[in-house]
This record gives C-alpha cells, structure tokens and sequence, in this order.
C-alpha cells in the first residue's frame, strides 16, 4: 500500500501556533471522520451524519468547523499544546513540524502484535515570527487568517480526489480501520479513523 503525504506551511506569531494548528488539524480529522455505524447484520448497516461545530479563533480572523466529540478535541488540544510548549522551548529559529498519520491494523497471528500499516500523513510546518509592535500583530491576524482560509480549501481539495480509504469495515473488523476508543465514543454522533499525532521531536502519541 502506498501511503499518500500531504505538507501544509503557515507562517505565525508565537500566540497564534496553538490555533492555526488546531484549524489545520480539526479540518483535517473532520473530513477523516465518518458518521456511527449502525449495524444491522453482517455486512450490512447504515451510517449516522457527522456532528460538527463551529469554533472562533480568539488571535486569527478565522472560524473553523471541527467534528462534535469533545474527547476528540481534548485529544487534539494535547498534543498540540505539547508541541507548542516544545517549540517555544527549543531556544531555536521558531521552526517545528507536526503531523497526523492515519493507519490501519492488520491482525496478526499469535504471539505477534497487530501491523499498523499507514495510508494517509498530513504534516503542518511552523515557522514561528517575531513582532514588535501592536500594529505588525493586526496585520498578522488578518493575514494568517487569509491564508488559512487557503490551507483549508487546499485540504479539501486533496479530500476529495478519488484515491484510497480504507475499505468500509465488517462490524468484527471495525476496530481495525476506526477509533472507537474514544471515552465519548457511545453520545458523540462521530467516529474518526485510527490515527497518530507525530511531533518533531520525535515523541509520538496515539489518538
């Protein structure tokens, strides 16, 4: 299987990495989720529609749409805070890199553990800049959202090209292609595909 990769670059003021990754990163998981199954037996069953919500950016001129599960956004909102510490710690030149994979498990035989075999990576670089005065950080807010408006329809676009998913799974098969380990996984209306958060440090978390 080959495993498509997709890079996004955004240029932000230090206060406005946490928010333009989460725009980025929930666009992303909202259009690699997928309403609940219902099964009604074997092979057959229906899907439910996504939740969504809306949410306003408080250092960007921007709104975004993220999927209803607030597991889900906890998750996100994690990692992403772990990055942006990370990169603020760095001592650095404000660049860093995080990005979300998105796999599938392929049951092996006993003793060994499940493959988890990747078909989709989305990564995000940052280059954070430095400002100096309140006039450079408005221009930088209405800027930033701009072009994140850009990634986003970029994102779509890529979304909607006919090329591999995962196959619809069998209800026995159904933990092998999505997350159903979310705790809110039986009220929230939504069920991502399995995935991983890579940051550029190498520290990996799976959610």
């Amino acid at each position: 299987m080959n495993c498509r990769s997709e890079v996004l670059e955004v240029s932000v003021e230090g206060r406005q990495v946490e928010e333009a990754m989460l725009a980025v990163l929930h666009t992303v998981l909202l259009h690699r989720s997928t309403g609940k199954f219902h099964y009604k037996k074997e092979g057959t069953y229906s899907i439910g529609t996504v939740g969504t919500q809306d949410v306003d950016c408080d250092f960007i001129d921007f709104t975004y749409v993220r999927v209803s599960s607030e597991e889900l956004d906890r998750a996100l909102r994690k990692v992403v805070g772990e990055f942006k510490d990370a990169l603020r710690n760095s001592g650095g030149d404000g660049l860093g890199q995080m990005s979300l994979e998105f796999y599938q498990k392929k049951k092996s035989r006993w003793p060994f553990s499940d493959e988890c075999i990747p078909w989709e990576v989305w990564t995000v670089k940052v280059h954070v800049v430095a400002l100096a005065t309140e006039q450079e950080r408005q221009i930088c807010r209405e800027k930033v959202g701009e072009k994140l408006c850009e990634k986003i329809i970029n994102i779509v676009e890529v979304m909607n090209r006919h090329e591999y998913l995962p196959k619809m799974p069998t209800q026995s098969e159904v933990d092998n292609v999505f997350d159903t380990g979310l705790r809110d996984h039986n009220s929230s209306p939504t069920i991502p595909f399995l995935k991983y958060f890579i940051l550029s440090q190498g520290l990996s978390c799976q959610g």
